[in-house]
């Protein structure tokens, strides 16, 4: 299956177990693959045939950006979901990266699903 990658959009989002951490946004990472047929578009050369990946892009900001979440698993599944949900991908991989543990690079949680 031929994939698009979105790596490492950083955002902003309120995401937290105790409500003293959702309090403050905290900068994430997101990656995410979407896999799907790219032959068409790669033959014709044709926007239609392919993801818009900037649509990817806005409706990924836009989940992260509807409510506060305690868990980075929430925010990749609901990520998941609506992508699968507008069909903009056949099986979408979703990995969320968060930087509160003192000591470490990062906490990452990656979520894969199928239509």
């Amino acid at each position: 299956m031929d994939k698009i990658t979105i790596k490492d959009l950083e955002l902003d989002a309120h995401i937290g177990v105790t409500p003293e951490e959702r309090v403050r946004s905290q900068k994430v990472l997101l990656t995410v693959i979407l896999e799907r047929d790219l032959g068409e578009a790669g033959r014709t050369d044709t926007e239609s045939t392919t993801t818009p990946y900037d649509q990817v892009v806005q409706l990924i900001r836009d989940v992260v950006a509807e409510r506060p979440r305690k868990l980075i698993e929430a925010m990749a599944l609901e990520i998941t979901r609506e992508i699968l949900y507008r069909r903009m991908a056949v099986t979408v991989t979703v990995e969320v990266k968060k930087f509160s543990i003192p000591r470490t690079k990062y906490v990452s949680v990656e979520i894969q699903r199928s239509q």
